[in-house]
């Protein structure tokens, strides 16, 4: 009987290297991860003007056009330019969406712990006075580890009432700069002939 041929270099270096153990090489510990962001803060990490929970609602009349709305919700945009880490919401009494529970209910789900609630009405008007408690009332009820703070109608803020001063006498001073501009400024047909009526002698 033939002996078998005794292995090649190539095939007794390949075998040592499948039956001799190889020392394993001691893993250096990586240094630790940051928790994840979900652990930190449920609902994302905040804006750090957020982070104490603070939120926005600016609550207005509403009205049946939707043009109406258009100033507060420049006002809105405004407040978010400056305060891009603000949550911030706005609502309306009626005839427009969302109302002031619906709005609220948002800024809660975002994780809002203290509301403050701006009436964006020149005065305290009946709605303000009479409407709008009640309805606070009824969020504390619902959210009784939120904190809403109800401010006074934003119009009766002296900064308002001197901006609003202000901007009255641009508009003013404007047109009076105007040759004959405010003869022909009105343009309701019952203020042009009133105005048409200083003008006889």
């Amino acid at each position: 009987m033939t002996k078998p041929s005794p292995p090649t270099s190539a095939t007794s270096a390949a075998s040592a290297a499948s039956t001799s153990s190889v020392p394993s090489v001691p893993s250096v510990p990586s240094a630790p991860s940051a928790p994840p962001a979900s652990a930190a803060f449920p609902s994302g990490r905040p804006e750090p003007e957020s982070a104490n929970g603070d939120g926005l609602l600016l609550f207005a009349h509403g009205a049946r056009d939707p043009a109406w709305a258009a100033p507060f919700q420049a006002i809105a945009a405004e407040l978010q330019n400056r305060r891009p880490g603000l949550p911030l919401a706005l609502a309306y009494l009626e005839l427009m969406t969302p109302d002031l529970a619906t709005a609220a209910g948002a800024l809660v789900a975002l994780g809002c712990q203290r509301i403050q609630i701006v009436p964006m009405f020149l005065g305290s008007s009946g709605h303000v006075r009479r409407d709008v408690p009640p309805q606070v009332e009824a969020l504390r009820r619902e959210y009784p580890g939120v904190l809403f703070l109800l401010h006074d109608a934003i119009g009766e803020q002296p900064s308002v009432i001197r901006a609003m001063a202000a901007a009255t006498l641009d508009v003013v001073s404007a047109v009076s700069s105007l040759p004959g501009a405010l003869l022909t400024a009105p343009q309701d047909p019952a203020a042009a002939s009133a105005t048409e009526a200083t003008r006889q002698p």
